[in-house]
């Protein structure tokens, strides 16, 4: 099955590039979010292409005035990887790792036009990699970088431009996890107590970036964490990356599974970094990343036809946040970082949060 992508150099088996190994759950994904400099107004995307199920989707969604609009879209692929467009929504890769364009044409009374332009090189995170039992259930790379954003989104006839100070985050990743219609069977792991636990924070600054994720078991012990602080313009081997940070002082919402805020702690070769994070109280401030396909009707990878199109308005001050359809959520925060013999300095970014089953720390 001969397609676009094998007359590029990019092979990495003996196969045509259509075929992506034998697990029919790996998967290649693009994702984008911006916001004001005051966190007023946000937008995110996510763009996915599921080799082994034949399918490609893709989502917009925009934060206005408390209400979240979104705009999904899927299609069979076809296996024609090099197709970066489904339906009204496309991407185009203006200069690789560093500049690319999200359009959706207008589409259920939606629209945008963006452009993501890299502060710094990318980080490249350590590869995750996290087996239930004898299955895998994660392997994959993803590469992180924080932006600038420029453009305009529209709804439902009133077009806004960003303005200026917008920035955001983008990654891409590929690899395994779970994507489309859960498994017919399940493998049995006696002993094994059922958990997710994740925190992300992207943060922006007036002249660097802040990275922070962890991957943690039920009893706070991460299997996956790395912090990163990147001077702007950086090159793919400089900034600080710290295999040992720590997120202390996090309280949660009464009755949810989400921060009030934390204080990130990064160890330095001249001390310690201090990384305040306090959300913004807004309704508005809080992205449901259902809105992009992380679950739902509209989830990663779900066969929906030849080509499906639907919008789906979110009221953000009605939503139940305790509601398990609402446990993965990114909160717009302002942010202020300390460091040894550095005036502080003030940012904004999103503490992206997830917390499946237990987890002992927050008495959960």
């Amino acid at each position: 099955m001969l397609t676009k992508g094998d007359d590029f150099p990019i092979h990495q088996t003996p196969e045509p590039i259509a075929y992506a190994g034998s697990d029919r759950n790996f998967y290649d994904r693009y994702f984008f979010n911006g916001y004001a400099p005051d966190g007023s107004a946000f937008v995110a995307v996510a763009f996915g292409v599921y080799p082994a199920l034949n399918v490609a989707d893709a989502h917009v969604a925009i934060i206005r005035d408390g209400k979240e609009y979104c705009l999904h879209a899927s299609k069979i692929l076809r296996m024609e990887r090099m197709d970066l467009s489904v339906g009204p929504i496309r991407i185009e890769v203006l200069e690789p790792l560093q500049r690319l364009r999200v359009t959706l044409e207008k589409a259920e009374g939606l629209a945008c036009e963006l452009t993501f332009e890299g502060r710094a090189f990318p980080i490249e995170e350590p590869r995750f990699m996290r087996r239930n039992g004898p299955r895998v259930f994660m392997d994959y790379t993803r590469l992180t970088q924080n932006v600038r954003v420029s453009g305009w989104t529209e709804v439902d006839g009133e077009r806004r431009a960003l303005g200026s100070g917008w920035t955001g985050t983008r990654d891409r990743s590929w690899g395994i996890r779970p994507v489309g219609a859960p498994d017919s069977q399940s493998t049995p792991n006696p002993g094994l107590i059922p958990s997710f636990f994740w925190q992300w924070a992207p943060l922006n600054f007036a002249d660097r970036s802040v990275f922070f994720h962890v991957n943690a078991d039920h009893e706070g012990r991460p299997w996956n964490t790395r912090a990163v602080i990147l001077p702007d313009g950086a090159g793919p081997e400089e900034g600080w990356h710290a295999d040992a940070p720590r997120m202390e002082d996090v309280a949660l919402k009464p009755g949810t599974r989400h921060a009030l805020g934390g204080t990130l702690k990064i160890p330095l070769a001249q001390g310690e970094a201090s990384i305040s994070i306090k959300p913004l109280e807004a309704p508005g401030a809080v992205f449901l990343m259902r809105g992009i396909g992380y679950g739902g009707e509209w989830r990663h990878g779900a066969l929906k036809g030849e080509l499906a199109v639907g919008r789906e308005d979110l009221d953000l001050a009605a939503a139940d946040l305790a509601a398990p359809e609402n446990w993965h959520i990114q909160a717009i925060s302002d942010v202020t970082l300390e460091l040894p013999g550095e005036t502080p300095q003030t940012g904004i970014g999103v503490f992206e949060q997830l917390i499946f089953g237990p987890y002992r720390p927050y008495g959960i």
